[in-house]
C-alpha cells in the first residue's frame, strides 16, 4: 500500500482528533475544523454547509467567507455549486468557479474573490448530511490527494454528526436522534399503535472515526474479513445442500467477500487515517449512494449485496448489532428497512406495529402483516436512520403517519384516537352475534380474510360468517422449499377444524407480481403485476396445482369443500382449472381417499376482462369474487404501488361502481353466488354502497366487521341506491360526497 504525503488526510485527521480533544461543543467546534482544514490544505476558504431540511443546505461555519452570512446564507438542492454537490452526491473540482456552469453568486458571503472550488458531500450510509467545500484565490484544479482527503475528513464528519458532536450552547445543529420526528408513508395495513422502537437491524454506530495505528487497523479488518468469509462460506455449505437459489445469492456473497477491490480500497482509507470501522463504512456509504441512482434491477441487487457484507463485517469489528443482548421493550414497533415474511412470522403477535422504509402494500411482509392483524406503513423514508432502540413512536395505519418522539400534543389526540377506536370495538361487540340485517329487511353475509393459522381463533370473536378468502400462498412464500403434500394436508385440515364448520373459501396458490416464492427462479419481466402469476403458473405448471388440489381434498375428510382460483382472465382458463379439479377428484376416488361432501369452484374476477365474459361463464361457475384491489388498479391503470396515482382514483367513482353493478346484474340473471373481497369491502361507505347496489357478501379483515356491520345496521339500502342514482344523474365523478352527505343528516 503506498504512503499518502504527510500532506494528506492521515495528517490532516491527526490534526483534527487533536483539536477537538478539548472541551468545546457546538458551532466553536465546527469553526475550528474549518479553520483546521483550510490551513493544512493551504486554502484561503472553507466551508461546512448542512441540511436544514430535506431541501434546504445552510452555511453553517467557514473560516475566509463573510462571518455574518453564517446561518444566514441558504439554498434549494441543486442551487450553485454547493447545492450541485448535494443533488449529485458526488464531487465538483472546478478551477474557476465563477465560470462554471451551475455557479450562483451570493453577494454576502464575499466569495466572488475565489477562483477555484473543490466540494465534496457530507454523508452517512447514503444519507446526505451537507457539503465541505475548500477555495482558493488562485485558478486551480485540487490534487487526487487533495480530494481524497477532504473525503475523507468529509467522511469524519458525517460520524462526528452522528455522535453529536455539534451540538450544546451555540450549537450549529439540534442533537439527532432527539426531537420529534414525523414520516409520511404508505398504509400497508390498517390501525393504529403506540409503542416503543424496535430495530430490526440495530444501527451500528463508529465511535473511533480516526486511528493512529494503520498497521494494527489494516491487521483488525483483515481478521474481521476473514471472519466474514468463513461465515459466509458456512452459510453457503448449508444452503448448497438444500436450496440452489439461495446458495446462487451466497455465492455472490462470496465473490464480494473474496474481492481485491473491496479490501484494497477499504485499506487505503486506512492508510488515509480512517479507523477499519470507518473504512468499512466509507465504502458503505458511497456503495448506498449509488445504490440510489442505478435503474438497473442486477446492478441494485449487486449492491445491496455489498450494503449487506459491510454491515455483517460492521457487526464483527464493533460488537454491535442483532447479538448484542438489548431486550425487547415493551409494547414493541418494528422498524426496518424491509423484512422477509419468515422474520416478521418470528417475531409474531409480540409487535404492535410495523413500519418499513422499502417494501410494499402487496408485498410479503405486507400479507404477514394483515394476518397478523398489526398495522404497518411502509415507504417511510429514512425512519430507520432517525429512529433509535426505545424510541416512543406511534403508527397510525389509517392515514400512513409515523409520530417519532412524539410531543404532548401529538400524543393526547393519538391517545384520543386509540381511546375512540376501543370505544368503538367495544359497542361492536354487543352486535358481533347478530346478522348485518338492514333497516329495510335486507342481510348482507360479513365473511374475514385469512391467511395463516394464527388468523383462526378471530373468527368467533369477530363476528364473521365464515372465511371468504383463505390466502394458500402463504405458506409457500416463508419457507425456502416446496411445502410438501402431508404438510399442506395437516395445515388445511387444521384450518377446517377451526373454523368449527363455518364455510371456508380456499383460494389456490396466488403467486407471481410481487409475490416471488424463494424456491421458484424469477422472472425477469417488465411489468410482473401483468404477467406470468396466480392461475397463468398454476395452468403453465400443472404439477403444483395437482398436489395442491390433492391436499385440499384430503383434507376436507368428507367435509363441504370450496375452491377458488385467482386472477382468471378469460373463460377458458377457468374451465381448464374446473377441469383439473375434476381430475383430481376422480383420481383421489380411485385411490380410496373420501371425497368432500360438496366441492364448489369457483373463481376471483380480478380483471375486467372477465365482467365482459359470456354468459356460460356465469351459468358454469360455482360462484364470483371481486378481487377488489387488483380489479380497481387495472380498471383505472393505476399501480397501487404508486402513490402519485392511485389515490386519484375513487373506490365510489362513477364508472367503477356502474362497473360493479353490471356484473352484480349478470350474476343474478344466472343466479351466480358474488361476493366482494379486498381492502374497500371492509370501509363502512364503500361496504354500504356495494350493498346498495345488490352485493350480499363481503369478505375483509375481521377488525373491519364490527363498523360494517354497525352501518349496515342502521341504514336503508332503498334510500342510499336513490343518493347514488341521483348523483349519477348529476353527473358526478363520484357517489362519495352525496353518500357521505346523506349519512350526516341521518346523524
Amino acid at each position: 500500500m503506498a504512503e499518502r504525503p504527510e500532506t494528506g488526510s492521515r495528517v490532516l485527521l491527526g490534526r483534527l482528533r487533536d483539536a477537538m480533544a478539548g472541551d468545546v461543543e457546538g458551532q466553536a467546534r465546527l469553526n475550528k475544523i474549518t479553520h483546521l482544514i483550510a490551513d493544512s490544505m493551504g486554502c484561503e476558504v472553507c466551508s461546512i454547509y448542512l441540511f436544514r431540511d430535506d431541501e434546504t443546505l445552510e452555511l453553517c461555519a467557514t473560516e475566509g467567507l463573510n462571518q455574518d452570512a453564517v446561518h444566514q446564507t441558504r439554498m434549494k438542492v441543486g442551487e450553485g455549486l454547493v447545492g450541485l454537490v448535494a443533488r449529485r452526491r458526488s464531487v465538483i473540482n472546478e478551477p474557476d468557479a465563477p465560470q462554471a456552469r451551475g455557479f450562483r453568486y451570493m453577494p454576502e458571503t464575499g466569495e466572488e474573490i475565489y477562483s477555484s472550488f473543490l466540494g465534496v458531500p457530507v454523508q452517512r450510509l447514503g444519507e446526505a448530511l451537507g457539503v465541505l467545500v475548500v477555495q482558493s484565490r488562485a485558478a486551480r484544479v485540487y490534487s487526487a490527494d487533495e480530494v481524497y482527503a477532504l473525503e475523507v475528513v468529509a467522511m469524519v464528519l458525517a460520524e462526528m454528526t452522528e455522535l453529536g458532536a455539534f451540538v450544546g450552547e451555540g450549537a450549529a445543529m439540534s442533537a439527532r436522534h432527539s426531537q420529534p420526528a414525523m414520516f409520511r408513508g404508505t398504509v400497508g395495513q390498517e390501525g393504529a399503535a403506540e409503542g416503543h422502537v424496535w430495530l430490526h437491524e440495530p444501527r451500528v454506530v463508529v465511535t473511533n472515526p480516526i486511528a493512529d495505528d494503520p498497521v494494527r487497523e489494516i491487521e483488525r479488518l483483515r481478521e474481521a474479513v476473514e471472519q466474514l468469509r468463513v461465515g459466509v462460506d458456512k452459510m453457503l455449505e448449508i444452503a448448497g445442500a438444500q436450496d440452489k437459489d439461495q446458495a446462487q445469492v451466497l455465492e455472490a456473497y462470496r465473490m464480494f467477500a473474496n474481492s481485491k477491490g473491496w479490501m484494497r480500497r477499504m485499506e487505503d482509507d486506512i492508510g488515509g487515517g480512517l479507523s477499519a470501522e470507518a473504512a468499512v463504512e466509507k465504502e458503505q456509504s458511497l456503495a448506498r449512494a449509488r445504490m440510489g441512482q442505478v435503474t438497473d434491477n442486477y446492478l441494485r441487487e449487486r449492491l445491496s449485496d455489498l450494503d449487506d457484507l459491510s454491515n455483517r463485517l460492521l457487526r464483527i469489528l464493533t460488537g454491535q448489532g442483532k447479538d448484542t443482548g438489548a431486550e425487547m421493550p415493551a409494547n414493541p414497533i418494528l422498524v426496518a428497512r424491509n423484512i422477509g415474511p419468515a422474520e416478521l412470522l418470528e417475531y409474531g403477535r409480540s409487535l404492535r406495529g410495523i413500519v418499513l422504509e422499502e417494501g410494499s402494500v402487496g408485498s410479503h411482509a405486507a400479507i404477514v402483516a394483515r394476518a397478523l392483524a398489526i398495522p404497518l406503513v411502509v415507504h417511510a423514508s429514512r425512519v430507520t436512520t432517525e429512529a433509535l432502540n426505545g424510541d416512543q413512536i406511534m403508527v397510525d395505519g389509517e392515514q400512513g403517519i409515523v409520530h417519532l418522539r412524539p410531543d404532548d400534543t401529538v400524543v393526547t389526540a393519538f391517545r384520543d384516537k386509540i381511546a375512540m377506536l376501543a370505544e368503538a370495538q367495544e359497542r361492536y361487540a354487543s352486535i358481533r352475534d347478530k346478522p348485518a340485517t338492514t333497516a329495510c329487511g335486507n342481510t348482507v353475509g360479513l365473511f374475514m380474510n385469512a391467511g395463516l393459522m394464527a388468523d383462526l381463533p378471530s373468527l368467533p370473536s369477530s363476528g364473521a360468517e365464515g372465511v371468504g378468502l383463505f390466502r394458500t400462498e402463504l405458506q409457500f412464500l416463508v419457507r425456502n422449499q416446496m411445502p410438501r403434500r402431508g404438510e399442506l394436508v395437516a395445515l388445511y385440515k387444521r384450518v377446517l377444524d377451526a373454523a368449527g364448520g363455518k364455510p371456508v373459501v380456499f383460494r389456490t396458490l396466488d403467486i407471481g407480481s410481487d409475490k416471488v416464492l424463494p424456491y421458484m427462479k424469477p422472472n425477469d419481466e417488465p411489468n410482473p403485476a401483468l404477467g406470468w402469476r396466480a392461475i397463468r403458473v398454476g395452468l403453465d405448471k400443472p404439477g403444483i396445482m395437482r398436489m395442491q388440489l390433492q391436499a385440499l381434498i384430503r383434507a376436507a375428510e368428507g367435509r363441504p369443500l370450496t375452491v377458488m382460483f385467482p386472477f382468471v382472465a378469460q373463460f377458458e382458463e377457468y374451465r381448464e382449472a374446473r377441469r383439473l379439479m375434476e381430475k383430481t377428484l376422480q383420481a383421489e376416488e380411485r385411490l380410496g381417499h373420501p371425497l368432500p361432501e360438496t366441492v364448489k369452484i369457483g373463481a376471483m374476477l380480478e380483471t375486467p376482462s372477465l365482467g365482459f365474459a359470456p354468459m356460460k361463464f356465469f351459468e358454469e361457475v360455482d360462484f364470483l369474487s371481486i378481487g377488489g384491489n387488483d380489479l380497481k388498479q387495472f380498471f383505472f391503470a393505476a399501480d397501487r404501488e404508486n402513490e402519485r396515482v392511485r389515490r386519484r382514483y375513487d373506490t365510489l367513482n362513477v364508472s367503477f361502481l356502474s362497473f360493479i353493478e353490471s356484473i352484480v346484474e349478470r350474476c343474478d340473471k344466472t343466479g351466480t353466488p358474488l361476493s366482494f373481497c379486498g381492502e374497500d369491502a371492509g370501509r363502512p361507505v364503500e361496504a354500504l354502497c356495494f350493498a346498495a347496489i345488490g352485493l350480499r357478501s363481503l369478505s375483509m379483515r375481521p377488525a373491519s366487521i364490527g363498523p360494517v356491520k354497525s352501518l349496515l345496521r342502521r341504514s336503508d339500502l332503498g334510500e342510499v341506491r336513490k343518493v347514488i342514482a341521483d348523483a349519477r344523474h348529476r353527473g358526478g365523478m363520484s357517489v362519495r360526497p352525496a353518500v357521505m352527505e346523506w349519512l350526516r343528516n341521518q346523524g
